[in-house]
């Protein structure tokens, strides 16, 4: 709504795969902070121009949450793998996210399509539908409901998921070895603000180290290469399964994805409240 007058002059704690689309309008003031050279670079916290037109602050990962007593009772393993969701005995017993309605669905899928290929990752889709109970309009949910004994699987958030798991709930957390999809809060400066020192000032700010730590009182991941602030059940080497997703694919194709995803799934959608 502000492309041809912009009011902001920061961007911040927007989803990286969404700040892409700035980019890609040309909205963004390139601006390497200080400090950048402390940013992880697996994965990259920053985009690939030069100067940054964004830098990461956390990212989050899709996990599975596997309810082992339910599994159990559907005589299947806990799952290593994506394609491991496609087994009959979970048929009706898997919930995910809408991707058009949740950040962590639409990381989810791309991550699937990173992983697999797009084409082979519809395919991947069109068998899981048969096994989903519900599409929810929230990330945190699937695991929740599965953690509640709702569902057998739920993919979702990382985060929710280990706090499910710490207050006794009866799941595992499982990272397929083949790679997850993922996302991370971006920051940038907006193209044509009137206040571009102040906003490097801030930019510089949220860089430092004593920054992280404190978006590590929120998030597992956090951009900063020396603090490491995953909570207890937190899966290990997060950074070892998160695929090489490109953010500004993510960006563009975003409404050509969701359209064919809602033609071919959205029946088993929640309704919204």
């Amino acid at each position: 709504a502000e492309e041809s007058n912009p009011r902001a002059d920061v961007i911040i704690a927007i989803a990286a795969s969404a700040v892409a689309l700035f980019e890609a309008r040309g909205m963004l003031h390139g601006y390497t902070p200080a400090g950048a050279e402390n940013l992880r670079t697996t994965p990259q916290f920053r985009s690939p121009s030069e100067p940054a037109a964004w830098t990461g602050l956390s990212a989050f990962i899709a996990v599975m949450a596997a309810n082992t007593l339910e599994l159990d009772k559907r005589g299947v393993a806990v799952p290593e793998h994506w394609e491991d969701l496609l087994h009959p005995g979970l048929r009706g017993g898997v919930v995910m996210p809408n991707p058009a309605s949740s950040a962590t669905g639409y990381y989810s899928i791309s991550g699937w399509m990173k992983i697999m290929g797009e084409e082979k990752a519809w395919e991947f889709m069109d068998e899981l539908h048969k096994n989903i109970g519900v599409y929810t309009h929230s990330g945190s949910q699937p695991v929740v409901r599965a953690a509640r004994g709702e569902y057998t699987i739920g993919v979702g958030s990382d985060l929710r998921a280990a706090r499910e798991k710490t207050q006794g709930a009866p799941i595992e957390i499982v990272v397929p070895s083949e790679g997850t999809g993922w996302d991370m809060d971006g920051m940038a400066i907006v193209k044509g603000t009137k206040n571009l020192e102040a906003a490097k000032k801030l930019v510089d700010w949220a860089h430092t180290r004593k920054a992280h730590e404190f978006y590590g009182t929120t998030y597992a991941i956090v951009g900063h290469k020396d603090v490491n602030t995953a909570p207890e059940n937190y899966p290990a080497n997060p950074g070892d399964f998160m695929a090489d997703l490109e953010f500004s694919w993510m960006a563009t194709n975003r409404e050509r994805i969701l359209a064919e995803w809602a033609r071919r799934y959205d029946g088993k959608s929640a309704p919204r409240e």
